[in-house]
Formats: C-alpha cells, sequence, structure tokens
C-alpha cells in the first residue's frame, strides 16, 4: 500500500519505519525542512531502540522516503495517518488543536481518489467529525473516509510495539474504510486482533487507558509512601497485589511521578473534557493534582540529604522522562532539577540520551558530565532521577571513592540497596 504519514515525531517516525519494515510504500511529510533533510541524509532525528537499524534497511528497500511537500506526500495515498502533535493549551491545558487542524486543511487540497485519512494523533472526542467538515468545506469533491487509529507505543519500546501490538483500535463504521485498515496490518496475520468501534469509542478509548495508567501509578506511589512509614516493603506489596490478575502487575513500580508526552497531557485533557460534558471525574483530577506535588516533595527529598551544606554538589544521573528514550517532555527529572534550581545548588548531570534535548531546555543552569562517574566527582549527594539500565551496573565502590560524600538518593530504587548500605552510603529510596 501506498501511505502518507504526517508528522515525523515519536508516533510519525516509529510508525513510518515500522510500515515501511512491513512492505509498504511510505512516505513520511513534515513541515520542518531541516528535520526532512536529516531524514533524507540518512540521520535519524530522535532516539528509540532499534529504530535506527529498521529506518536504514528501510530508505535502503526504497520502501520509505521524506518530504516536506504536503502534495507529494497525500496525492497518491491510500491512507493517509495523521501523527501530528496535540500539545496542551498553555492555560486551559485542553488539547491545542491548531497543528493537526492546519495539517488537515492542507492534505484536504491534495486527496486523489479514494483515501482513508486515519487519525494517530491523541484528540479530543469528535474531533473525527471536526476533521471531516473541514476537509469537505476546503474540497466538496474529497473522496475520504477519516477514522481514528490511535497510537498505543510505549516511548522508550516504540519499535517492539510497533511490532508485538497488545491491540489494535480502529473507529469507523465505513465497511470502505475497515477493509483497507485490515489491508494494512495484513502482513500481521492472525498475530494481533483488529477491534472495530465507533469512532467516538476509538478516541475515547486512547484517553481512557492513559488517564487510568496514571491513576494507577499515582496509587502505587501513595502506597510507597505509607510503606515507608508503616514499614512495609512497596515491592512485596506490589508483587503480592499484582498477582491478582484483575489488578495485574504493570504500573505498579514506585517513583517520582508519572511524565512523558501523553500521561500529563492525556489526563488534562480528559479533565478539560469531562468538565466540558458536566461529568465530574474526581479520581483523575487528584491524581493530576498529587502527581504535579510529587515532583517538588521528591525534590525536598534530595535537598534533606543535604540540609546541611552551603552550596552542595549534587549529582543527577537521568534527565529523560524515562529510559530507552532522549525525550524530556514533562520529564520528572527535569521538574525535580528545575525543583532543585531555586536552591542554592550546583547541579552536574548525566543521562546516556537526552543530554542534548536536556541541554536545549536548561541551558547552562547546570553542569553536564560526560559520564556517571564524572557527574559523581567530587559530589554531595547523588540523585538517580531516570530509570537507565546502565545506572544499574555502576560500580558503587568507585562511587563512593569519587564523590566527597557517601549519600544516595535513589528515587527510581535503580541501584543496589543492601550493597550501597554495605559500602557505608546513607542511601534513601521509594517506599523501602
Amino acid at each position: 500500500m501506498k501511505i502518507g504519514i504526517v508528522g515525523t515525531g515519536y508516533v510519525g517516525l516509529p510508525s513510518g519505519v515500522g510500515f515501511a519494515s512491513l512492505g509498504h510504500d511510505v512516505v513520511c511529510i513534515d513541515m520542518d525542512t531541516e528535520k526532512i533533510d536529516a531524514l533524507k541524509a540518512g540521520k535519524i532525528t530522535l532516539f528509540e531502540d532499534g529504530l535506527e537499524e529498521l529506518f536504514h534497511k528501510s530508505v535502503s528497500a526504497g520502501h520509505l522516503t521524506f518530504t516536506s511537500d504536503m502534495k507529494e506526500g497525500v496525492e497518491n495515498a491510500d491512507i493517509v495517518i495523521l501523527a501530528v502533535g496535540t500539545p496542551p493549551h498553555p492555560v486551559t491545558k485542553e488539547a491545542d488543536m491548531k497543528y493537526i487542524n492546519a495539517a488537515v486543511r492542507e492534505l484536504a487540497l491534495y486527496v486523489n481518489g479514494y483515501t482513508v485519512i486515519a487519525n494517530k494523533s491523541t484528540v479530543p472526542v469528535g474531533t473525527g467529525d471536526a476533521m471531516e467538515k473541514i476537509i469537505h468545506d476546503v474540497n466538496p469533491d474529497a473522496d475520504v473516509d477519516v477514522i481514528s487509529l490511535p497510537e498505543f507505543l510505549r516511548e522508550g519500546f516504540a519499535v517492539h510495539d510497533f511490532f508485538n501490538p497488545d491491540r489494535i483500535i480502529v473507529g469507523s463504521d465505513s465497511p470502505k474504510a475497515i477493509e483497507r485498515v485490515k489491508e494494512l496490518y495484513a502482513p500481521f496475520g492472525e498475530k494481533v486482533d483488529i477491534l472495530f468501534v465507533k469512532r467516538r469509542s476509538s478516541e475515547t478509548i486512547k484517553y481512557a487507558s492513559n488517564a487510568f495508567l496514571a491513576m494507577k501509578i499515582h496509587y502505587i506511589n501513595e502506597m510507597a509512601d505509607f510503606c515507608e512509614k508503616s514499614g512495609a516493603d512497596v515491592y512485596e506489596v506490589a508483587k503480592g497485589m499484582g498477582l491478582d490478575t484483575r489488578i495485574g502487575s504493570k504500573f505498579l513500580n514506585p517513583g517520582p511521578g508519572y511524565g512523558g508526552s501523553c500521561f500529563p497531557k492525556d489526563t488534562n485533557a480528559m479533565a478539560c473534557m469531562a468538565r466540558k460534558y458536566g461529568v465530574e471525574m474526581s479520581l483523575i483530577e487528584t491524581t493530576i493534582l498529587k502527581n504535579d506535588a510529587r515532583k517538588t516533595q521528591m525534590a525536598e527529598r534530595v535537598l534533606n540529604s543535604v540540609k546541611d551544606m552551603e552550596r552542595p554538589v549534587i549529582a543527577v544521573l537521568g534527565l529523560a522522562f524515562k529510559g530507552g528514550t532522549d525525550d524530556c517532555r514533562e520529564s520528572p527529572a527535569m521538574e525535580i532539577v528545575s525543583e532543585l534550581l531555586k536552591h542554592d545548588v550546583d547541579i552536574i548531570a548525566y543521562d546516556p540520551k537526552a543530554m542534548p534535548t536536556a541541554q536545549k531546555i536548561l541551558g547552562n543552569k547546570i553542569r553536564y558530565a560526560d559520564d556517571a562517574y564524572q557527574a559523581v566527582q567530587n559530589a554531595d549527594v547523588l540523585a538517580v532521577l531516570t530509570e537507565w539500565r546502565d545506572f544499574k551496573s555502576l560500580d558503587l565502590e568507585k562511587i563512593k571513592l569519587l564523590m566527597n560524600r557517601a549519600k544516595i538518593v535513589d528515587l527510581r530504587n535503580l541501584l543496589d540497596k543492601e550493597k550501597a548500605v554495605h559500602l557505608g552510603f546513607d542511601y534513601v529510596g521509594i517506599g523501602r
């Protein structure tokens, strides 16, 4: 099939590479000419584990191309997939639709023949209806079906999730569009089930899923606080809970709060939509407030470890919102660093992949290390803020020799607590 994908971010590019790897002919479209020029030159513009190898294979096979010309990307497409950002409005926190509406207006000019417009962006319920109106206002003769095709790719695991989806949701009541979607995913064979639902149901499923997972994270964080006071171990508690198939073990890892490009944005958007429809969603509203407050609480844990010092040196490991990605959007680590910077501290940080991204945000407000050991040299406390696997294998004996004080605040419970304590570290974790 011929596929046009509008947007080359953390959804668009992995999806484009994935569909190209399945043998479809994919054109990725982006108005950012610098990004398109880089992709054309063979330079991948974001980090996802396993993405670069597939990217080069797909390009070499001729299945993946790039353009900043909307007409070139969509005029011969069987399916046009929208993977455009819907960032939160700075005031209302609802999804900002200006980018996706602009993309729809432009592509409406160039669609040729019957085309399925598949919306993979996370958008408010009812957006499919609005998109249809825009398209037919711009081009009354356009032969299109607008469907909802929400993405469920986890950042850091996008390639794995593309090829191993636990579900594919399609919102459409058009038999013609449904057949085209089946053709799109035909290379998977019987490996995956496709659930066909109403378009508005599909648009809701994405928000409902992310809001539920955010609440689950908030719940285990509150349970971790309880365990610290009561003498229980949150990991033993989480394991016992997770054995109940009604609960499940995923998203029961305590930490500094949820972040990233999805959960904060989608919980806020869900709350905004609920208020619009006059529906009370107290669980989501409370989760948003308490998750925001948790970043400040976690920063206070770090500050408390050096409260007796003037201008302490704080070594930070991790700036991305999670391991496996260079994305720093709504990163708990970045928010904690911002809280720390409200005090008289000296911060030196290291992240395996997110340093360039973080530096664009923080500039020279902090120092940047070349590796973890350089970050901890002469530090008064080590704060672990992102769960990179690389950090698990760090040499704690070497770290102790390099540090000014043997203090660790491990907000991901990533390091070996028993070994750290045995070596003489003052170790603070979460929920234990």
